[in-house]
C-alpha cells in the first residue's frame, strides 16, 4: 500500500476570498469575527467582534477628539481672564495640559495601530477559513481552537502578557519621550506648550546647548573607553595572577574580590566619596605620614576637573575589575592546555604566551561582553552621580560640570533650575543613537561575530 501524500492548502488572495466568499465571508471584512462565528469558532469570533465593538465606541466618544488635540497639544497655552456673559463674572481659564494630552494622544496612537494588527489578524484568519473550506479540508472547532493556544499556538498564548507589559511599560514612555523633544515643553512651557519640529535638536547641536554638549559628548566617550578598558585589562591581570601556580588559596583570594562586587554598588560609591572628602580618611593618612601639606579635592567642587576624572575612572576600576577578573578567570580554567605547553617548548616565555595565546582567546570570548560595558558606561549614572555629583561645576557649561556625562546632564536638566524637558529628550535620542551605532559597528568587527 501507498500512502497518501496530505494535500497542503493553497494560498487564496484576499481578491478571491472576497470574490467568492460566502456572506459572512465578505462581511468580515466590515465586522470583524462573522466568519469565525458562522464556523462555530465562537470564542475567537466573539473576541475579534467585541474588540471592534469596542474601539469603535472609544473613538466616538473619545478616540476622535484624543486624536485631533494631538495635533496642537491644546488650544489654550496661556492663563487666560475672560468675561462670562451667561454668569455675568470674570474666570480664569488655566493652560490645556499638554502634557495629559500628548501621553493620551500617544496612546490613541498605539491602540489605533494595534487595532489595525487585530484587523490584519482577523483577515489572515477569515483567508485561512475560506481556504480549508474551499479545499475540503477540516475546519477546527471552538474546541480544538481552544486546545491549540496550549500546544500549537502556546508561544502566543506565553507571549500576550509580555507583549502588554512591553507596550504599556516600553513602548509607550519611549514614544512619549521621543514625542517631547518636537516640542518646547520647559520652565517657561511647564503646562500648555506647543509642537516646535526640531526647534530643540537646533538648540542642543548648534544652540545655547551645543557649547555644553560636544564637551560633554567628549568626555563621556573617554570616559567610556577608559573605564572599559582599565577594569578589562586589569581584571585578566588579576585573575592570571590569582590562577599562577605559585599561589596558595585561590579560593580565599577571589572570594575577598568578589565581596566587593557583592556589597550594592551605591554604597560602595557613597563610602569611596566619604573616603575622598577633601576632610576624609585618605588626606588624613597622607597629611598625617606626611606625604601632603594640604588636603587634595579629588571630587569636591572645587577640584581640578583633571583630578576628578582621574579620581572617577580609578574608583570604577575598584567597583568594576572584580566581574572582570570572573569572567577571565572562567575563560583562563578553559583554555587549551596543549597549546600554551607547545609554546613553552619551543622557548615563549610568559609575556609570549599572553600576548600569542592568552590574552587573544580571553578578548575572542569577551569581546561582546565588552561592547556591552562601553555602552553601560556610557550610561553609568550610578558612579558619577554619587561620586562627584558632576563636580566641579564648570561656567563655560549649561547646568553641566566636568564630570558630568550626557546622562547625568540630562538628569540636571530635567531636575535642575532650567527644567528644560524637550532638551532631555533630545539628549536620550542622541544617547541612543551613539549607543546603537557604536554597539552596531563594533560588534560587527568582532571575530566572534564574523565566526559565528
Amino acid at each position: 500500500m501507498f500512502n497518501k501524500k496530505k494535500k497542503v492548502p493553497q494560498a487564496a488572495t484576499y481578491k478571491e476570498v472576497w470574490r467568492r466568499g460566502d456572506t459572512a465571508t465578505k462581511l468580515s471584512f466590515l465586522v470583524m469575527g462573522l466568519a469565525q462565528l458562522k464556523n462555530k469558532q465562537w470564542v475567537k469570533g466573539a473576541a475579534f467582534l467585541i474588540m471592534e465593538v469596542v474601539f469603535i465606541l472609544w473613538m466616538a466618544f473619545s478616540g476622535v477628539s484624543t486624536l485631533s488635540m494631538l495635533t496642537n497639544l491644546g488650544t489654550i497655552k496661556h492663563k487666560k481672564v475672560v468675561f462670562d456673559q451667561t454668569q455675568g463674572v470674570y474666570i480664569t481659564k488655566m493652560p490645556d495640559n499638554s502634557v495629559v494630552i500628548l501621553l493620551f494622544g500617544v496612546l490613541a496612537v498605539i491602540l489605533v495601530l494595534a487595532m489595525i494588527g487585530l484587523y490584519i489578524a482577523n483577515l489572515k484568519s477569515v483567508r485561512n477559513l475560506y481556504v480549508l473550506k474551499r479545499d475540503g479540508h477540516h475546519v477546527p472547532t471552538n474546541g480544538e481552537e481552544l486546545r491549540s493556544l496550549l500546544d500549537q499556538k502556546l508561544h502566543s498564548t506565553l507571549l500576550a502578557i509580555p507583549i502588554v507589559g512591553i507596550v504599556a511599560f516600553t513602548i509607550l514612555p519611549t514614544v512619549y519621550m521621543i514625542s517631547m523633544a518636537f516640542t518646547n515643553y520647559d520652565s517657561k512651557h511647564p503646562i500648555g506648550f506647543s509642537w516646535t519640529g526640531f526647534k530643540a535638536f537646533g538648540n542642543v547641536l548648534t544652540g545655547d546647548l551645543a557649547g555644553t554638549f560636544f564637551p560633554v559628548l567628549g568626555w563621556t566617550l573617554v570616559w567610556a573607553v577608559c573605564a572599559t578598558a582599565t577594569t578589562f585589562f586589569f581584571g585578566v591581570l588579576l585573575a592570571m595572577l590569582i590562577e599562577s601556580k605559585g599561589i596558595k588559596h585561590k579560593g580565599f583570594w577571589r572570594t575577598i574580590f568578589v565581596i566587593v562586587y557583592a556589597v550594592p554598588q551605591f554604597i560602595s560609591l557613597l563610602m569611596m566619596a566619604q573616603f575622598l572628602d577633601l576632610q576624609g580618611p585618605l588626606n588624613t593618612l597622607l597629611m598625617n605620614w606626611g606625604w601632603i601639606a594640604h588636603p587634595i579635592n579629588f571630587i569636591s567642587a572645587s577640584a581640578n576637573p583633571l583630578v576628578a576624572r582621574i579620581t572617577v575612572i580609578v574608583v570604577n576600576m575598584w567597583i568594576g575589575i572584580p566581574v572582570s577578573m570572573l569572567v577571565s578567570t572562567a575563560i583562563i580554567q578553559n583554555l587549551p592546555q596543549d597549546q600554551i605547553e607547545a609554546a613553552r617548548m619551543d622557548g615563549a616565555n610568559a609575556f609570549q604566551v599572553f600576548k600569542s595565546i592568552t590574552f587573544p582567546q580571553i578578548l575572542f570570548v569577551m569581546a561582546p561582553a565588552l561592547i556591552q560595558q562601553f555602552i553601560g558606561n556610557i550610561n553609568n549614572f550610578n558612579v558619577i552621580y554619587l561620586l562627584t555629583a558632576g563636580y566641579p561645576m564648570n561656567n563655560n557649561y549649561n547646568g553641566a560640570g566636568d564630570t558630568d556625562l550626557l546622562v547625568t546632564w540630562l538628569y540636571n536638566l530635567v531636575f535642575g533650575q532650567t527644567q528644560r524637558y524637550n532638551a532631555s529628550a533630545v539628549l536620550g535620542i542622541l544617547i541612543f543613537i551613539i549607543s546603537a551605532t557604536v554597539s552596531l559597528l563594533a560588534y560587527r568587527r568582532t571575530n566572534a561575530f564574523k565566526e559565528g
